[in-house]
């Protein structure tokens, strides 16, 4: 189906971050996709690690200057872009003193992951989809890429499921093996509260650990990619009796002409 527009929400990419699975898949499948006739945006945290000198990255002003309340603190919102000539696409990244300028990802120097993680991984998420939506373009397909865009479907269906940038956006998770070991703080469920979450939508979170997350990311998504060849099975089999339509694991030679297939595959409303 051509004339999709499709938004790509990745927890790192290439040449960005270092290649690995995820950051390979979310370099290569925005370009494949685009060059298959689909309108792309794509975004990334802008994590302290990444070189903005070297990878020609700059604020984007006119998106830039919203103020993100979570947990009863304002967090300002920077959005800035960067250019991956040879794919001739963008890249947006998510931006914010408090939460990406440490040198690291999601793990600090010592191995320790980050206590604010679940705070992190909101942000980001609510900051793709204001952005999204100040650049006043709406999504046929949402496709979240690690656990780390996992808050963007439950915010989706849970607190945008009326706004007319989102209502009719089909969205799609990849799920990887990417296990976070340390469980998100308890106070998650409070500071997902505050923005319209209900209890009831995330009980999944009474204890916050990696399977449970990823759950309620599965939950809250219209359909499942298996993104790594070997993903937790208690996660796999959830999937299974989700009865969500599924695309299994595609090596690196076809998955973009699957993707694409899996994507046409979808209901798509106008």
């Amino acid at each position: 189906m051509e004339n999709t527009k499709v938004l790509f929400i990745s927890q790192e990419i290439t040449p960005y971050l270092p290649e690995n699975e995820i950051s390979l898949i979310s370099r290569h499948l925005p370009q494949g996709i685009q060059e298959k006739g689909c309108e792309i945006r794509t975004f990334m945290p802008r994590f302290g690690v990444i070189n903005e000198r070297r990878n020609q990255l700059h604020e984007v002003i006119r998106l830039s200057g919203m103020n993100l309340i979570i947990d009863d603190n304002d967090h300002p919102l920077i959005i800035k872009v960067a250019s991956i000539q040879a794919a001739r696409m963008q890249v947006y990244f998510i931006d914010n003193e408090d939460y990406f300028q440490r040198k690291n990802t999601v793990i600090d120097d010592d191995g320790t992951e980050f206590e604010d993680n679940d705070e992190r991984a909101i942000f980001f998420a609510r900051g793709v989809l204001e952005t999204t939506k100040k650049l006043r373009w709406t999504p046929n397909i949402v496709h979240c890429h690690g656990w780390f865009t996992g808050m963007a479907p439950l915010l989706i269906k849970r607190t945008l499921a009326d706004d007319p940038f989102f209502a009719k956006a089909k969205v799609i998770y990849s799920v990887y093996d990417d296990e976070f070991k340390q469980p998100f703080n308890q106070s998650v469920k409070q500071k997902l509260n505050t923005l319209g979450v209900k209890d009831e939508d995330i009980e999944l979170l009474n204890d916050p650990n990696y399977v449970n997350f990823t759950k309620l990311a599965i939950d809250s998504s219209d359909a499942i990619i298996q993104g790594s060849e070997k993903v937790n099975p208690e996660i796999l089999k959830y999937i299974e009796e989700s009865k969500k339509p599924f695309l299994g694991y595609q090596d690196p030679e076809n998955y973009i002409d699957a993707y694409k297939e899996f994507y046409d595959s979808l209901e798509i409303e106008e």
